[in-house]
């Protein structure tokens, strides 16, 4: 089923609410987690760590994404097809269709979506993005409902968790953490003579926080110029963009951060048309005309999450004794029809990640 924005959540919220007086399932209760189970149908099968679960349980899985954008369509699509797969492995059902939603980066749209999912009572909440990650933590915080987030660059400084190692009371998931040094050395590699580079990016997002610092401390080092540039709407992005271009700098990074993302695909050719390359946290960047996205690859990454889920739900386990898993980031995305208009030549790239993938421009991943 297709995301869901806030008139689907309310509306559904009146269906739900009028279907549930004739509901044919009950609820058990496994490691603390409230489990959806067809009374009738339930019969004991294998799981993948030796216990034993319901057959034909069916749980309650709540899909909030905090927008529209390559990389968090991804990772959702990668998300359910993985339940579809254990799902059909382990005689269960992942019901996610009923409670996927998109958050279209709104606040308010995101706490209403969080109110109905805990009114629905579901068995576990996947937040893709910080932001979304951290409106899901609060509603959760009472009722400890699992929270399972994919795609939070730093859940320690966001306040989710302890640590990598101290997940909360309820809450576990996937981070994209970026190694920012890895993304400069990239783009030093590229031109050696850089002399001023531009910071975009929008100084609400949490995600963005720590790979700016990094950013800044690793060009005061090497005593390149910073400009930065900052927006939250699309409009100020592109705004920004055109500041950095009348600025000339040699060169633009943006980390994983979902404003920019979103506006990749209206400021791209501005950047070719000042010879500027855009070196960015994430390979839907380059998808969508920046010359260079760095980091994890998101359908892992969703595959990743759904997994935790499943051993959350189905093997009884604890999300509070759950590790949050960060995957390896050394993958360079480069966009080949940038880099030729740009006349820069990336083949010393080979030598410096885990891979180099070619991608061209376009909205969406196939």
């Amino acid at each position: 089923m297709k995301k869901k924005v806030l008139t689907a959540v309310l509306a559904a919220a009146m269906v739900m609410s009028m279907a549930g007086c004739g509901s044919t399932k009950d609820t058990t209760s496994t490691a603390g987690n409230t489990v959806s189970t067809d009374a009738q149908t339930e019969s004991a099968a294998e799981t993948t760590d030796g216990t034993e679960a319901a057959s034909g349980a069916t749980y309650k899985v709540g899909i909030v994404q905090y927008v529209d954008d390559a990389s968090l369509n991804q990772i959702e699509a990668a998300i359910e097809a993985e339940l579809d797969k254990k799902g059909e492995e382990l005689g269960v059902t992942f019901d996610y269709g009923d409670y996927t939603f998109n958050g279209q980066a709104d606040s308010t749209t995101l706490n209403q979506i969080a109110t109905e999912l805990v009114a629905d009572n579901v068995d576990v909440i996947i937040p893709i993005a910080t932001p979304a990650a951290m409106i899901m933590q609060n509603a959760t915080e009472d009722n400890q409902i699992p929270v399972v987030f994919s795609a939070v660059s730093d859940p320690e400084s966001a306040g989710l968790v302890a640590g990598n190692d101290a997940p909360g009371a309820n809450i576990t998931g996937t981070s994209d953490a970026l190694d920012t040094d890895a993304v400069f050395d990239l783009m030093f590699a590229a031109d050696p003579d850089i002399k001023s580079v531009g910071l975009l990016y929008d100084k609400s997002q949490d995600s963005a926080k720590k790979p700016i610092e990094e950013a800044k401390a690793y060009l005061e080092g090497k005593g390149v110029e910073v400009v930065e540039k900052t927006g939250t709407t699309n409009d100020e992005i592109s705004n920004a963009a055109d500041a950095l271009a009348a600025a000339g700098v040699d060169a633009v990074f943006t980390p994983t951060d979902n404003t920019v993302m979103t506006a990749e695909l209206a400021i791209y050719e501005k950047f070719i048309d000042a010879g500027i390359p855009h070196y960015t946290g994430a390979d839907s960047f380059a998808l969508n005309g920046a010359f260079l996205g760095y980091g994890v690859n998101y359908e892992d990454l969703g595959t990743a999450t759904a997994d935790m889920v499943v051993d959350i739900l189905v093997n009884g386990k604890n999300p509070a004794e759950t590790p949050v898993q960060t995957l390896s980031n050394g993958i360079a995305t480069v966009n080949t029809e940038t880099a030729e208009a740009l006349g820069i030549d990336y083949s010393v790239f080979s030598d410096m990640c885990e891979g180099v993938v070619e991608t061209q421009t376009a909205e969406e991943f196939e």
